[in-house]
């Protein structure tokens, strides 16, 4: 080789260098902010004949404080996705049977909320109903020629008067009220579309949830309760409506709450989702399968171990597609109905979500998530061999520098093996020790699963790991492990945090001397408690918490405690109540704390946070309570979210680090919405 050729050679190398070079250099790490501008997809429904896909899109707008969702629609054979309807209270859109036509809710309050539809081919969408006091959901009939649709029932105009007028006194659990607000029942209708008439069906004093008409629509099967206590779940029951008629008979009776119900194909068999066919178990949903004319029933799925999801029955009633969750992972499932044999059609890293099905059951629309790809619109055919990936909407993340994740496992105290998600700094080097933030996660029948989640790759920016343990409770599992901490809040799962913490210290990753914990409602039960039983946090987080369970019982949602977690009430069980509160422990808290809570939260009630941080105030033990008016048990507005997770970051830092840490203020970075600002 000539030295012409060899310099020709080194200058073409250095040039490619070069040109990838600048690529390489401007990933940079994430911000809270990109975590909130990214755009997000949700509810994807695909067309009968499997062309298209409906879903919703939603983005940040800053200035009126809200994540506003619109309509969208993308080829199954590719190419640009477009908006589909132009206002941001479209929802639940479904397709027609012939798949001309999507129908959808419009309406901003409740009692405005209509179906309209619009056709594929184009055109301004168009009102389809006017019924008073509005529709709560809606199912098209097989035939396309029906509209089955569930409403509360109207309230006459006097009524209505002595509400303004501030007659709105709450009796409390009588009738359809609840708690903290005053109810209606609910009934279904038909649309008639060839007339624009509605009729009703049924006429009775109930809760209706979940429902489906039959092949033929003479029927529907429905889910109902006949009260609206905070805790009778196990009311619900399966009945049977015939829409001719509104005659109603009931097909389950028993303290076991059912879902998801679905008709066969063949118009004779319902499936339908449920935990156990006799009473209320701390066990993942099964799926059962009944002859309504016999009311005789059968468990299908007991060969299959996780988290059952969306599912549809094939055209020949054999088989039925889920959506299923084992360990960390979701993917799609093909259940033989005759056998209960489980095949595992799709093998995924991450979360592959199948939501709808072609009515042929040939394909599938995915909305699919890993740790380092944000959620996007996918289609597969069925059974799984060729998955498409048909949205891009967050491709700046291409140029972030995300962190490292790896699903490991351990030994817990007791020898139960342990499973958790470890994300990493991009550029962390083997042997290097770090600051790590044990993250617990809700529930405590929740999971951690592999998909994105942009906080962690926030704090893998600031230098920290994470550690997401699966603890005994969790689902995805096995109803062995999921029921492993009850009567055990606080035991067998506090080991599992700790043992985990301390299998990363061993790797040579963690610093153990530069240890955060955080948690959200179970996380925050079980953050609290932690950081009573030990010191070795130097900061923790802890979100929607409750401290002492009695106080607890009657204001918050307390059925899970009563029947699994602690068990009986605190009259009858005094001890196990206050053994099992991290209130009883906070004399041995010394961890700087950061709390906070929705003003709205029924589920945890906020009374629980007031409580640990006066009693950690008390104590001298550094500490900040931050209350979020107008929200829930979970946060809903961006700049509350926005707010907990810098002042969380803020905490972290201070801490565990000793460093002052600030954020600029969205309004004061360059750049909003879909533009990355790496303003913090």
């Amino acid at each position: 080789m000539t030295i012409k050729r060899v310099l020709s050679i080194s200058i073409l190398c250095l040039l490619l260098c070069v040109a990838v070079w600048p690529q390489q250099a401007q990933q940079r790490a994430m911000t809270v902010d990109d975590t909130l501008n990214m755009i997000g997809v949700s509810n994807a429904e695909i067309s009968p004949d499997g062309r298209w896909i409906i879903f919703s899109r939603s983005e940040l707008n800053w200035k009126e404080n809200k994540r506003p969702s619109y309509l969208w629609i993308v080829s199954t054979e590719g190419g640009q996705p477009f908006q589909f309807t132009s206002n941001d209270t479209d929802s639940s859109p479904q397709w027609s049977p012939d798949s001309k036509t999507v129908a959808f809710l419009r309406g901003r309050e409740p009692q405005e909320r209509q179906v309209w539809t619009i056709r594929v081919s184009g055109g301004e969408a168009t009102k389809l109903t006017d019924h008073k006091d509005g529709i709560s959901s809606f199912r098209w009939c097989e035939d396309g020629k029906q509209l089955f649709f569930l409403a509360p029932d109207q309230k006459s105009e006097a009524e209505k008067k002595k509400e303004k007028d501030g007659d709105d006194a709450i009796f409390v659990d009588e009738g359809p009220n609840g708690q903290t607000s005053r109810g209606q029942w609910s009934n279904l209708w038909v649309f008639n579309l060839e007339d624009k008439k509605e009729r009703q069906i049924t006429k009775e004093k109930m809760i209706i949830s979940n429902y489906d008409p039959s092949p033929d629509g003479k029927w529907i099967a429905f889910h109902a309760r006949r009260e609206n206590t905070r805790n009778g779940g196990y009311l619900s029951e399966i009945y049977l409506a015939e829409t001719a008629t509104g005659q109603v008979a009931q097909l389950t009776s028993n303290e076991a709450p059912e879902s998801a119900v679905q008709w066969a194909p063949d118009g004779k068999r319902i499936s339908y989702l449920a935990r156990d066919d006799k009473k209320w178990e701390l066990a993942q949903d099964k799926l059962w399968i009944m002859n309504v004319e016999t009311k005789s029933y059968r468990k299908a799925s007991a060969k299959f171990e996780g988290a059952i999801g969306e599912y549809a029955w094939t055209k020949d009633g054999k088989r039925i597609l889920f959506s299923g969750q084992q360990r960390t992972t979701r993917n799609l499932y093909d259940l033989n109905v005759d056998s209960g044999s489980v095949e595992q059609l799709t093998n995924h890293a991450g979360i592959f979500a199948a939501g709808s099905f072609s009515a042929d059951r040939s394909k599938a629309a995915v909305i699919y998530s890993t740790p380092q790809q944000p959620a996007d619109i996918w289609v597969t055919d069925v059974p799984g061999n060729n998955a498409r990936q048909l949205t891009d909407f967050n491709p700046w993340i291409k140029d972030i520098a995300l962190a490292k994740s790896e699903v490991i496992k351990w030994k817990s105290k007791d020898g139960l093996e342990i499973e958790g998600i470890l994300y990493l700094p991009a550029d962390y080097k083997q042997g290097t020790r770090i600051p790590l933030i044990l993250h617990i996660h809700g529930g405590p029948a929740g999971s951690f699963t592999y998909n994105f989640n942009g906080i962690y790759h926030v704090y893998a920016g600031l230098g920290y790991g994470t550690l997401a343990p699966n603890v005994r409770g969790s689902t995805g599992y096995t109803d062995a492990l999921m029921r492993g901490n009850m009567r055990d809040l606080g035991g067998g799962d506090y080991w599992d945090l700790m043992t985990g913490v301390d299998a990363v210290i061993e790797r040579g990753i963690a610093d153990p001397n530069k240890l955060g914990v955080k948690g959200w409602s179970y996380g925050g039960v079980l953050g609290g408690w932690t950081i009573t039983q030990t010191n070795r946090f130097k900061a923790a987080s802890l979100g929607a918490m409750v401290a002492d369970w009695a106080s607890e019982y009657a204001m918050g949602f307390n059925h899970d405690v009563k029947l699994w977690y602690i068990g009986g009430t605190p009259w009858e069980n005094p001890e196990g109540y206050r053994k099992m509160s991290s209130y009883t422990y906070i004399k041995n808290a010394t961890t700087p704390t950061i709390l906070f809570h929705g003003e709205r939260d029924t589920t945890c009630t906020i009374g629980q946070s007031m409580m640990f941080y006066q009693g950690l105030k008390d104590r001298g033990v550094p500490t900040r309570f931050i209350r979020f008016p107008r929200e829930p048990h979970g946060l809903r507005e961006p700049r509350h979210i926005r707010l907990r997770d810098v002042e969380e970051i803020a905490w972290m830092q201070k801490y565990i680090n000793g460093i002052e840490w600030t954020s600029v203020r969205p309004e004061e970075a360059e750049g909003s919405k879909q533009k990355a600002t790496g303003s913090n």
